[in-house]
């Protein structure tokens, strides 16, 4: 008789039409729980934005709660459905993923935040940073992920110029106004080219970012593109450029790691826990005069944008569907069977 699918729900608090690293990490993993393989028949996963979200709920086993704090009253739902949700304890089947925002600021000033945590019988951070930003009392529930891609091979590049990308939503976590200023102090007859793709989520920032294409031949904002297009155009990027301030591990730097396009990116936790602590290509997340300075060095020097190249091609294979999928099973494995003992 066929093994009957255990059923798991992922909360993400952005579905398809975000065009966001949240929604990437809960699809792909949909799919990896979903695939049956010759030792497990797989799971019955789905995607919701909020927990309970109708009849089916009466059947789930496990929870994966993307984001601690803005998936907070799904956790909280989830708690309350399978014991006391005033004993901040481990509550069986749930999982939660800890995002940038919840490392690095929500979980030290959000108390909703910090319960999610409480209740999770796993945590889950992106980069091997991440764990270090947990109360020690927690980290041993805690495990690195790290997100995959398929390996996609770079595209041809311009002899005649260094193409550099930049792909994040506009907000400020992001901290475009960084790669505003260094498109400024670029010289208008230097063949640098940036394009710029994101959402205008802040208005304020899209208005800098519109002045910045006005003013500055070299920067273009595209604005949202599919992700498809988006990843060709990393495909074809000399470098890609990240300035965020605040990172639980970027969902972009992986796909460019992924592509053969090496990264320029802000000294910060999120980063470095993907790149490596000895990584060449790193700037201080408000420093556009050292952005500008390895924009510069990456088209003049090509021995140093191919030692680029060479530390992100070592850092590849962790970033492995295969290695990706193996954790996402076994991780909602040890969900379900707990969940099943209670």
């Amino acid at each position: 008789m066929a093994s009957v699918k255990k059923q798991v729900v992922i909360v993400s608090p952005a579905l398809a039409d975000a065009n966001n690293g949240n929604w990437q990490t809960a699809r792909r993993w949909q799919k990896f729980l979903q695939a049956a393989t010759a030792s497990h028949p797989g799971f019955q996963a789905r995607i919701v934005t909020q927990w309970p979200d109708g009849p089916a709920v009466a059947q789930d086993s496990a929870m994966v709660a993307l984001h601690a704090r803005r998936s907070a009253a799904s956790v909280l739902a989830w708690t309350q459905s399978r014991g006391d949700a005033s004993c901040l304890q481990p509550v069986p089947g749930l999982a939660v993923v800890l995002t940038g925002t919840d490392l690095y600021r929500d979980i030290q000033t959000d108390a909703q935040a910090l319960r999610s945590l409480q209740w999770a019988q796993r945590l889950v951070v992106l980069q091997a940073l991440g764990l270090a930003a947990l109360p020690a009392a927690l980290q041993p529930r805690a495990q690195v992920i790290f997100q995959s891609t398929p390996a996609r091979k770079s595209l041809p590049k311009s002899a005649r110029f260094l193409k550099a990308v930049m792909v994040g939503h506009l907000r400020e976590e992001k901290s475009p106004q960084t790669l505003f200023a260094a498109a400024r102090l670029l010289e208008p007859q230097e063949v640098i080219h940036i394009d710029h793709i994101g959402a205008p989520l802040d208005p304020a920032l899209a208005a800098l970012a519109q002045a910045t294409a006005t003013a500055c031949p070299g920067y273009r904002w595209l604005g949202a593109l599919p992700h498809e297009a988006t990843r060709r155009r990393i495909q074809r990027a000399h470098v890609l450029v990240h300035t965020s301030c605040m990172e639980g591990g970027a969902h972009v730097v992986m796909e460019a790691v992924r592509s053969d396009t090496p990264v320029l990116a802000s000294r910060i936790d999120g980063n470095v826990g993907m790149l490596g602590s000895d990584y060449a290509g790193y700037f201080d997340w408000d420093n556009a005069e050292q952005l500008v300075h390895l924009l510069r060095r990456c088209h003049h020097d090509l021995a140093f944008l191919a030692q680029l190249q060479a530390q992100c091609a070592a850092r590849a294979p962790l970033f492995a569907s295969e290695t990706e999928r193996l954790a996402v099973q076994q991780l909602v494995t040890e969900l379900t069977a707990a969940s099943l003992r209670v």
